[in-house]
């Protein structure tokens, strides 16, 4: 380890003394009535803004009463599950559709999506030699570092970045929806190349091809891919594109645009909280989950040792032994995750198509068994269920995505989104965000330094 990046017992001496100073009473959450993780106590969000951008629905009304609900989301009031059954069946462009849809308010027309879908093509150019001045110096092993750090640099190249009026943030916007795909499979490639010795090739974009077919273009060094596989990630991106403004990157869009900051320095701290394994790299535990499953099964048939295997991981004798089954339940949904029951029918499909099968077999046995296994071993109160990440790594796998890739997918996704709620917190006018926190420590006399013990 270089010096940069050492550790000395100086610091954990230091560090020590920090956690010590660090800790709040739990207790005192109870007592102030502070809601931890802005949530109250049956995990429901506290309300801090309006949006008409999007909704995440878990429950219905009965007698008076809520009770938990197959989940639904809904983009500007259309249901999700319409938009997708509502794309023809050889379009790959529905990723751009819903863009359209969450920046604009409304569905485009044909002409509207032709020229949305040039307008976005346009803007797919990064400045010149910035692939090889900024994303080959120093890649990073961590590419949503390497987003960060492109998307940060853009602010150099445009001679408006601090401009604010809304046609200029639409702009911005744009370009970085546009760009995010180049960013960071080009930054990938840089960094398999100079860490791993890859071969090094970079895949110009095709004006003609949607995002979805554009990131299979110039990711595989042949370029070619089957029409299912662009309409599955296709999906996969409208899936992931939009969640509510309440969820950690979105509220972080919030915050920040509302400071009056520049649209980089806005996306670039959306990035920072989506790159928490907490948030966006969900996905990842879950293949490697799989991957200890399928390498300790003897027959990946057998739901007696499923079941066995699955109960060792809730009691921590198993896989990363954090008592988790990753890609079971959501803090919203309750009964179901409708981005996963969406999901599942173009994932069977391509497990079919790439030899999968057997795979699959095993994901449906595990979305079955666990809830059970789940309620059997611990109290679950709004029930549980395969969220969209139980589905979304197996998938980038048969893509032959390198997991490297797969929160960048949840960015390129999202950008969308982010930019949606940018606009609307530019748009609105709003105050800067400034909540409280309430401080419990005691006040102190100052002690002169030679009087201190």
């Amino acid at each position: 380890m270089n010096q940069f990046s050492e550790i000395t017992p100086e610091l954990r001496r230091l560090a020590a003394k920090s956690a010590e100073c660090s800790k709040i009473d739990p207790e005192l959450y109870t007592r102030y009535d502070v809601k931890r993780g802005l949530r109250d106590l049956n995990g429901k969000g506290v309300l801090v803004g309006l949006t008409e951008i999007s909704e995440v629905s878990s429950t219905k009304i009965v007698n008076g009463e809520s009770v938990p609900a197959d989940g639904e989301l809904f983009y500007r009031g259309y249901n999700v599950k319409d938009l997708i059954a509502g794309l023809p069946e050889d379009s790959h462009f529905g990723f751009e559709e819903c863009t359209y849809l969450l920046l604009f308010g409304k569905l485009p027309k044909k002409h509207e999506l032709r020229d949305f879908s040039a307008l976005l093509s346009s803007y797919r150019t990064l400045p010149t030699s910035f692939v090889r001045d900024i994303i080959m110096k120093a890649p990073s092993k961590d590419m949503m570092n390497t987003l960060a750090r492109s998307v940060l640099t853009l602010y150099s190249y445009d001679e408006m970045a601090d401009d604010v009026s809304l046609p200029n943030v639409l702009r911005q916007c744009l370009q970085l929806i546009s760009l995010f795909p180049l960013l960071s499979v080009y930054g990938y490639q840089a960094y398999k190349h100079y860490h791993d010795g890859a071969s090094l090739f970079i895949h110009s974009p095709k004006e003609e091809y949607s995002t979805a077919e554009n990131i299979l273009h110039i990711l595989r060094p042949d370029s070619k891919f089957s029409p299912l596989e662009a309409k599955l990630l296709d999906i996969a991106l409208i899936l992931h594109m939009e969640h509510g403004g309440g969820n950690n990157s979105t509220f972080t869009t919030h915050l920040v645009s509302s400071s009056g900051t520049d649209t980089y320095s806005v996306i670039a701290a959306s990035l920072g909280s989506l790159k928490g394994p907490k948030h966006g790299g969900a996905n990842i535990k879950v293949v490697r989950m799989f991957d200890d499953m399928k390498a300790n099964l003897k027959d990946w048939t057998d739901e007696e040792e499923i079941s066995r295997y699955l109960t060792a991981l809730l009691h921590k004798e198993a896989f990363d032994h954090a008592g988790l089954i990753y890609g079971m339940g959501h803090a919203v949904y309750s009964l179901s995750d409708p981005r996963a029951q969406i999901f599942r029918g173009f994932v069977k499909r391509l497990s079919a198509e790439k030899g999968y099968e057997k795979e699959f077999a095993l994901y449906t046995a595990v979305e079955r068994l666990a809830p059970q296994i789940i309620a059997a071993e611990r109290k679950i109160y709004k029930g549980v269920s395969p969220n969209v990440d139980f589905f979304s790594g197996f998938a980038y796998s048969m893509l032959g995505l390198p997991v490297e890739l797969y929160t960048p997918i949840f960015a390129i996704a999202r950008i969308a989104g982010w930019s949606a709620h940018r606009l609307e917190e530019v748009a609105g006018g709003g105050k800067i965000m400034r909540p409280a926190y309430k401080n419990v420590g005691e006040h102190k006399i100052y002690v002169p330094m030679d009087e201190r013990v």
